[in-house]
């Protein structure tokens, strides 16, 4: 049975999580700020390139995939500094690999690993992260969402500076490599042990083979694949604005890269804004009102950025489109956690079908633009946005008779 928080205790567990998603956050904006240098060091051309983010990306997937393995062996809080170690070993390898080696089988190899480590990171913080939101009694999931987008600003601006001012690739990475992990040592410290995150005292831990099959059971539940339609539709949004809404903005509008990128950053600032100050007004209407009203934005905002006639008009569609998007992953996290006996399975299994979505959907996208072109294409998340508002029943709080009895002792 969990152990009773002091305040105390709580705030230093929330700011732990607050600052394990600004460091991921940080960390794949570091390794895509750098992205061009890397290939310039390494003397590779755009397919070998290519290559490279194909590994991160399907180790990210992996990633995803097995934490729920991870966590029935080590539970959370073990997880979450196993894996932040793990991908800052793979950012040093990454920096190691580039300047000082020349080698690009040991960046593949950091790669994966830090593709890996973020990818099983993703799915324990948000567990923790529900599990906190529980706690407070009131819905702040997107905020810590707004804090990984925090993180990649940040790492984002860093890169910028040091490339201005001529640091090279290795002594980037090995500095953000030692943030990372002292930051991993001092999160752990203040994350306390939870039996919903199966990670209890370990005189009362049952065998690895019963929790794990706690932790595959959420994937035989109709409601976890509802909720996973609700983060999928809303996944594929964001992750396709990120890849191609600013080329679509510079070739298919004609309006230019300057314009493109003031596009997407104008998506990214109207996502982050309603991920810090939409909790309260989840709280007033509730989850399934509120994602049915974003569904509805999200889905008016790209099918306005494909029809837009000008370029004003295609910065509006951008707004709409990054306000609707921003709450679909975090609430259908929340959702997936109303039952805190199972909040770790059922957060793990939907954010597996989100994250796939996530990371898979755009270059599915990109296949098929090639055939019909970017803006046609872009019907696609229409369809899926509008799937995601007719799923939202979904999200709806789960009963007292529907939550598994909590066991006495």
């Amino acid at each position: 049975m969990d152990t009773a928080l002091t305040r105390s205790q709580f705030v230093r567990w929330r700011a732990a999580i607050f600052a394990i998603f600004l460091a991921s956050g940080l960390s794949i904006a570091t390794w895509a700020s750098r992205v061009p240098d890397i290939k310039l060091s390494l003397g590779i051309d755009n397919a070998q390139t290519g290559l490279l983010l194909l590994a991160m990306g399907i180790a990210s997937i992996v990633g995803i995939s097995t934490s729920p393995a991870i966590m029935a062996r080590t539970g959370a809080k073990v997880g979450m500094l196993a894996t932040m170690l793990m991908f800052s070993v793979g950012i040093l390898l990454i920096g190691l690999g580039t300047n000082v080696l020349g080698s690009v089988p040991l960046v593949i190899i950091g790669l994966a690993l830090f593709g890996l480590g973020n990818g099983c990171l993703d799915v324990m913080m948000n567990v923790e992260a529900t599990a906190v939101e529980q706690q407070m009694g009131k819905t702040i999931l997107p905020v810590f969402h707004a804090f990984f987008s925090f993180g990649t600003v940040i790492g984002a601006g860093i890169g910028a500076a040091v490339v201005h001012l001529g640091v090279d690739v290795s002594t980037h990475m090995f500095t953000i490599a030692a943030v990372a992990a002292v930051l991993a040592v001092v999160c752990f410290v203040n994350v306390p042990n939870r039996q919903a995150a199966l990670d209890p005292e370990p005189a009362e831990k049952p065998h690895w083979r019963e929790r794990m099959h706690v932790a595959l059971e959420a994937w035989r539940e109709p409601r976890t694949y509802m909720l996973g339609i609700v983060m999928l539709g809303m996944s594929f949004a964001e992750g396709g604005a990120n890849d191609w809404l600013a080329l679509g903005v510079s070739e298919d509008h004609g309006a230019g890269p300057a314009a493109g990128a003031a596009a997407l950053a104008t998506f990214s600032v109207a996502m982050t804004i309603v991920r810090l100050f939409g909790g309260p007004l989840v709280d007033r209407f509730g989850r399934v009102v509120v994602l049915r009203v974003l569904a509805i934005t999200a889905a008016g905002g790209i099918l306005l950025f494909i029809l837009a006639p000008n370029t004003p008009l295609v910065f509006v569609a951008a707004a709409l489109w990054g306000i609707g998007a921003s709450l679909g992953f975090p609430l259908g996290m929340s959702a997936a956690a109303d039952d805190p006996a199972k909040a770790a399975a059922r957060v793990s299994a939907a954010a597996t079908i989100g994250y796939i979505a996530f990371l898979g959907g755009p270059p599915v996208l990109g296949f098929i633009s090639e055939h019909i072109g970017l803006l046609n294409t872009l019907y696609i998340l229409v369809v899926l946005a509008a799937l995601s508002g007719l799923f939202s029943a979904a999200a709806r709080p789960l009963r007292e008779d529907e939550m598994t009895p909590v066991a006495k002792g």
